[in-house]
């Protein structure tokens, strides 16, 4: 079968990039070899954001005496809530299908691998096409440590369709996955502890806010070694070095945490002779194209911004230079967010890279303690901080910890991508009384 484009992988950089580039008037095939959504819907994103508002409702419980309630008698049916989990993966399954059973677009549910620069098998099936997006996603890594296969170890994936709520978790690495399930499991009752091996958690988040919402974290029962190495997992817990000091922490379930790595194996992608860089990422230009015309990799497999957003834009931007149309959608703008509870986000420059590339900045913060929402909300413990150039005032960061934080930077997000400048932000109407008061107060401060 010939087509006008072959897309491997259904994730957001798969369905998203197929229902544009159907728009465009090109033909799609999608090979998928697991469930349509990919990663983000099945195993990642969606999941653990399902999780999180029932770790939100049970912190509400928790802290409702505050609001003047009683709720003595809650308790968690923990199957109840994987359910409820695993009918939202379901209903946005479904819609991931009817994306890819659109017009112009053809589902094949089978695993792919590379014949030559412009032929994919599948399902014993010959496809071929004059441009081949891939967007396989990644996969969790692992330490290579003793004890790394033992049955109490496991990933995330394991841990979103756990049938059991582990009571004691121990999670090594304090990135966002690590962050987001250490905020989930604790709310929900678990004694959760954090092994890291750097001076601090989410080091794309400026180090000023990472380490406020770690200590967030703690006085909600997590407990952090930060600064400590992984020696041995046993049957029992993990046995780490800490300044110098055997240390062991004992565990029901142990969490491998430590990052993700592109999905490239068995697509043969040597056969079309695409470069892979040394960290198993697809190298790829401004287009997302490959060393090989036609080819382009979007999304994790690319190792560029392992995020379900960025992966979405960058297949736009493909689809576009396929097409010969402009461009000018901005991906160095890509604003992050961690749900932990609270939240956390970030776009742009953290002061930390500021001071490394010898940038001369301006800082403007503003707390959420300070906001009438937020304490109407019963949301005190928060920030935004703003970073901008220092001789034009142009905003070049937001880093935000806090309630609705991802909305914050969003908005901030909004603004870098119109070269706002912090007079501009201050000189703006926002709505009273809301949380996006604290970006205007932070863009004062500048």
């Amino acid at each position: 079968m010939h087509s006008d484009l072959i897309i491997i992988g259904s994730g957001p950089g798969g369905y998203h990039t197929a229902a544009y580039a159907a728009g465009c008037g090109l033909k799609v095939v999608v090979i998928e070899k697991a469930a349509p959504g990919g990663t983000c819907l099945n195993v990642g994103c969606i999941p653990t954001k399902t999780l999180a508002r029932n770790a939100e409702v049970a912190l509400s419980f928790k802290e409702a005496s505050h609001l003047g309630f009683e709720t003595a008698d809650v308790k968690l049916d923990f199957a109840r809530m994987m359910e409820r989990k695993n009918k939202v993966i379901e209903q946005l399954r479904q819609g991931v299908s009817t994306i890819l059973s659109a017009p112009g677009i053809t589902f094949v549910n089978a695993e792919a691998r590379f014949v030559d620069a412009h032929t994919i098998e599948a399902g014993g099936e010959t496809y071929t096409a004059s441009n081949i997006i891939i967007a396989t996603g990644s996969v969790s890594k692992t330490l290579p440590v003793e004890g790394a296969g033992l049955p109490i170890v496991i990933d995330s994936t394991a841990l979103l369709n756990a049938g059991k709520q582990p009571e004691r978790l121990v999670i090594v690495g304090a990135g966002v996955i690590g962050m987001e399930f250490a905020s989930i499991f604790s709310a929900l009752g678990s004694k959760v502890t954090v092994v890291e091996f750097l001076k601090e958690c989410l080091p794309a988040l400026d180090s000023d806010v990472a380490k406020r919402l770690r200590k967030a974290l703690e006085k909600r029962g997590v407990d952090f070694f930060m600064q400590s190495g992984v020696k041995r997992i046993t049957e029992t817990g993990v046995v780490f070095d800490r300044k110098g000091k055997e240390q062991t922490v004992e565990a029901d379930a142990v969490l491998m945490a430590v990052g993700r790595r592109p999905a490239t194996a068995g697509l043969d992608i040597e056969k079309a002779g695409v470069s892979v860089g040394a960290n198993g990422a697809i190298s790829v230009d401004d287009d997302m194209q490959t060393n090989v015309e036609g080819i382009y990799a979007v999304g994790d497999v690319n190792g560029c911004q392992m995020l379900a957003h960025a992966a979405s834009m960058q297949g736009e931007r493909a689809v576009r230079h396929i097409i010969g149309d402009q461009d000018n959608s901005r991906l160095d703008i890509m604003p992050a967010a961690i749900f932990t509870n609270p939240e956390a986000a970030c776009v742009g420059m953290s002061e930390d890279e500021c001071k490394a590339q010898g940038i001369d900045y301006k800082v403007g913060r503003a707390n959420y303690r300070a906001n009438g929402k937020a304490l109407a909300m019963n949301e005190p413990e928060g920030m935004v901080k703003l970073l901008a150039d220092a001789s034009t005032r142009r905003i070049i960061g937001c880093h935000c910890y806090g309630a609705h934080a991802a909305d914050i930077v969003q908005t901030a997000s909004v603004l870098m991508c119109s070269d706002a400048t912090a007079g501009d932000i201050a000189g703006m109407v926002f709505i009273h009384p809301t949380l996006g008061e604290i970006l205007q107060e932070a863009a004062r401060a500048l």
